[in-house]
């Protein structure tokens, strides 16, 4: 199983998860890359893409990967995700781990198997993480 945490916001709640599992797991080989969607996206947006770092140093092929992000909402962001990874090979299956799932308005068929909070929220709410606090703030 391998673990890789997406720019830029999952790559916070991805760090902290893999330090726990390498707690708990000190003699396993813990994979865990990062990666940028920005190019990979399907929406526009009025600021100059900017991309970040991808940062797989291995192959996904046949591995077992679990993708992780803040905040799961229209789906659109995993979707990019998913056609990134392909460039590293055919996993065998992915995963997907949020630590906020905007459980409406979802615009594609896109669900998390690992949550750490659903919340009802409606389209004119923000969810804000704060990450150094750990708290999730609806407004």
């Amino acid at each position: 199983m391998v673990f890789i945490g997406m720019q830029p916001r999952g790559v916070y709640i991805s760090g902290k998860i893999v330090e726990s599992i390498k707690k708990i797991a000190p003699n396993e080989n813990v994979q865990y890359g990062i990666l940028d969607i920005t190019f990979y996206r399907d929406d526009v947006r009025d600021q100059i893409r900017i991309a970040n770092r991808t940062d797989i140093p291995f192959s996904v092929e046949g591995k077992e990967v679990v993708l992780i992000d803040d905040v799961l909402y229209t789906g659109r962001t995993i979707r990019a995700a998913l056609d990134a990874l392909l460039d590293f090979g055919r996993p065998k299956k992915v995963s997907l781990c949020v630590l906020v799932d905007r459980k409406f308005n979802r615009e594609l068929p896109i669900q998390p198997d690992y949550c750490g909070k659903a919340i009802d929220s409606v389209i004119s709410q923000k969810v804000k993480v704060e990450a150094e606090s750990e708290q999730v703030i609806l407004y």
